[in-house]
């Protein structure tokens, strides 16, 4: 057997497969020229999707491809190929965003802003902190991640509530609701959290009209996808009141230009895309399990049906 790594760090994911795979042949490296040089009889490609797709223009297809991204849209372009399987990073990135989120929801509880502010006027800041006890989140994107995340949330007494395509159950939120509910969702949450991915119908989906509907107390964290706000109506929200404070670890341009107001608006903070970084230790970890899977012909966690442009 041949395997393909076509990543960054394609020497790490060779380090830490090799033990586990002796015997088979990993083809590991960063560039395309190699990869295509190298590829033939390799039946299962692991790595970065901006590498893969490139790789996929040039190559037919293998049987498999597992990403280290949790995020597929490069792989929709309609003039990519859609036989083969495709499996998502699943079930790795729910701690680190978990820790992102709580860290910049405890930051403005305890008022970090306004304590640094203090001391640098050496102001004895004597102001009673708030609690995330009986707040009231709302996490739009109740997949795996956003469950992990909510998970994490739960025991510091918040009340949770979620966002996902359809309405179900799912613990530990109270509910979950169907993204039509989104308008009246955001008029009472405290915090409302965007873990969505790219697609046609969240797109744009934080807009002037919604941000209107805001509780205008509430914190706005985007870590799913720049591309689900217009950032001109989320800085005119700002500026009229209609949102205390937004942390935005993606943008519609990364990162953006020099002159745009993201940079410079008063509670707002850009944190650079490192919400939740790949592990590529866990992600050898998950590429294993699936490969124990793959050779016995069982379900892949995280596979995505590219027709529809979502897991099955």
């Amino acid at each position: 057997m041949k395997i393909l790594i076509l990543e960054d760090d394609h020497d790490l994911y060779r380090g830490l497969l090799s033990e586990r795979l002796p015997l088979v042949d990993l083809i590991a490296c960063s560039s395309i020229d190699v990869a295509m040089a190298s590829i033939q009889e390799c039946e299962i490609w692991l790595g970065q999707p901006d590498l893969l797709v490139r790789l996929l223009r040039k190559v037919p297809p293998p049987k498999w491809v597992q990403s280290t991204w949790a995020g597929f849209e490069l792989f929709q372009a309609p003039d990519l190929p859609r036989d083969y399987l495709l499996t998502r990073a699943v079930g790795v990135f729910g701690q680190s965003m978990a820790e992102y989120v709580l860290s910049y929801m405890l930051a403005r509880e305890r008022q970090h802003r306004a304590r640094i502010d203090s001391q640098t006027r050496k102001a004895w800041d004597t102001r009673l902190p708030g609690s995330l006890a009986g707040r009231r989140v709302l996490i739009v994107g109740s997949g795996d991640i956003g469950t992990t995340v909510a998970r994490f949330i739960e025991p510091f007494g918040c009340k949770l509530t979620g966002v996902a395509r359809k309405p179900r159950q799912l613990e530990p939120f109270g509910a979950v609701h169907g993204l039509d509910q989104l308008p009246r969702l955001v008029e009472s949450a405290d915090y409302v959290i965007n873990l969505l991915p790219d697609g046609p119908e969240t797109r744009g989906l934080f807009d002037a009209g919604l941000f209107h509907r805001f509780n205008p107390d509430a914190m706005f964290i985007n870590a799913g996808r720049g591309s689900a706000v217009v950032e001109e109506d989320l800085l005119a929200a700002m500026a009229g009141g209609l949102i205390s404070e937004a942390v935005l670890d993606v943008c519609r341009r990364e990162p953006p230009e020099q002159d745009s107001p993201l940079w410079s608006t008063e509670r707002v903070s850009l944190t650079g895309h490192t919400a939740a970084p790949s592990s590529p230790s866990a992600l050898a970890g998950l590429f294993l399990a699936n490969l124990d899977r793959f050779r016995t012909g069982a379900e892949l966690p995280g596979r995505v049906d590219l027709s529809l442009g979502r897991d099955l």
